[in-house]
């Protein structure tokens, strides 16, 4: 399959006391981390950041292991998602609204530990958050 895009988007994690959590979005009955497509001409990791501010309202990410990241295999009409990792001590997201769409673009978040997390995520999502707690420890 030729690929035709590229999204980018963050594995956002989150240290309690209670333990280590992924931030998961959900559009209708799908579960995904932040992530949008990568404008012409767009840096891949600068693309990400923007997404999980335009859909997370997250600004004050850190980035302990650097920019590596892990990507999907081609799905769909031949896109492939490209993952990044990073921290947060932000608990309350904020869905704001998407000027193009009028709404915000998730319906819900939710905070998982991996199990959960894994129950939710799609097959094709599932080694991108393997990949995320075995690097993390999350």
């Amino acid at each position: 399959m030729k690929v035709k895009s590229l999204s980018a988007g963050i594995i956002v994690t989150r240290k309690t006391q209670q333990g280590c959590y992924f931030l998961l979005l959900r559009a209708y009955n799908y579960w995904d981390f932040p992530k949008g497509i990568v404008e012409s001409g767009e840096d891949a990791f600068l693309a990400a950041c923007r997404e999980a501010e335009e859909e997370a309202s997250l600004k004050d990410l850190t980035f302990p292991w650097g920019k590596i990241y892990r990507e999907t295999e081609p799905y769909g009409t031949g896109k492939i998602a490209r993952y990044y990792l990073a921290e947060t001590n932000v608990s309350e997201i904020i869905l704001p609204v998407s000027a193009e769409l009028g709404r915000p673009e998730h319906d819900e978040y939710r905070w998982l530990a991996y199990p959960e997390a894994r129950a939710l995520l799609t097959a094709r999502l599932i080694p991108i958050l393997d990949w995320a707690h075995a690097v993390t420890g999350c």
